[in-house]
């Protein structure tokens, strides 16, 4: 006889002549008959847990989806119950805002008639003799480059707008906003007004805005604040001064190329046209905290 050891059992296998090398069920042929792990018993859970049933699996899930529609059902009843105030709310705060404009415009209408009240006093008293014009004159010039005084004449009109809806716009590449259709900015509003300035215009408004040393153009979301007064298209630019001269000039500025090729690129809508009487409003006056004289050789 002839001993073995295979995966861990003894087998015996008979020797000689008339040796049966191959019987059924050998260990040799069919190891795995006689591995022991196959007749090993299940391992049981940790902490002795019993397997979960599936009834019980369900009803986690339903205790799961009854406390979220009660979540849901909370906030849409809070929602429902704030909503009224939150209109109330907002009415009321739209009905402050418009009585606050009223106030505002009526307190600007007090001012300019007393402006020119004052104006008018003041000429009357200077225009007696010719140091008293002279000094008129100056005031005059002062007044006009402050946009502190009335100005009226003939004037180059620019109006520029933003495009619809339209095909153009379709591609998210071409909006120079993000998600917005405004292609017109705030600096390209200040372009074209620097470029009205050096054609020749002695007062220029934007959107019936008189600007002035102290006036600002920038950029808030999808509008364009002018003096902090917010604007949309389409934008109104009125110029006052020789308009001839100054559409000859500002053809060939720098502003109006910008328009060109945005009018071009985006298909923005541009005119100019003139006209032979507009009246321009002063622009807000402001009090003076801070003055340095500047000497004469400077000036």
């Amino acid at each position: 006889m002839v001993s073995s050891r295979r995966r861990g059992w003894a087998t015996t296998a008979p020797t000689g002549p008339s040796a049966i090398r191959c019987p059924r069920y050998c260990a040799h042929c069919f190891p795995i008959i006689w591995t022991p792990d196959i007749w090993r018993p299940p391992r049981p859970r940790k902490n002795g847990a019993k397997p979960r049933s599936r009834l019980a699996e369900w009803g986690w899930q339903a205790i799961a989806a009854i406390a979220i529609a009660v979540v849901f059902a909370a906030a849409v009843a809070q929602t429902t119950r704030i909503a009224p105030g939150m209109k109330q709310e907002k009415q009321g705060l739209l009905a402050s805002i418009r009585s606050e404009q009223r106030d505002s415009g009526a307190l600007e209408s007090t001012r300019d008639r007393l402006s020119s009240e004052v104006a008018g006093a003041r000429r009357s008293q200077l225009e007696g003799n010719e140091q008293g014009k002279e000094l008129l004159n100056r005031l005059d010039q002062l007044g006009l480059a402050a946009a502190s005084t009335e100005v009226r004449g003939p004037a180059l009109v620019v109006t520029l707008a933003d495009p619809g809806s339209g095909g153009d716009l379709s591609d998210v590449s071409k909006e120079r906003i993000p998600r917005s259709q405004q292609v017109i900015l705030d600096r390209d509003m200040q372009l074209v007004v620097n470029s009205l300035w050096t054609s020749g215009a002695e007062a220029i408004s934007v959107s019936d805005v008189r600007i002035g040393p102290n006036v600002t153009m920038r950029q808030a979301g999808g509008a364009i604040l002018v003096d902090n007064q917010p604007t949309s298209s389409p934008y109104r630019i009125v110029a006052i001064g020789p308009a001839n001269t100054i559409k000859s000039a500002f053809e060939r500025s720098p502003g109006m190329a910008r328009m060109r090729l945005l009018q071009k690129s985006y298909g923005i809508r541009l005119t100019l046209a003139t006209q032979e009487n507009v009246q321009m409003a002063p622009a807000a006056s402001r009090d003076v905290k801070y003055a340095k004289e500047i000497p004469a050789g400077n000036r």
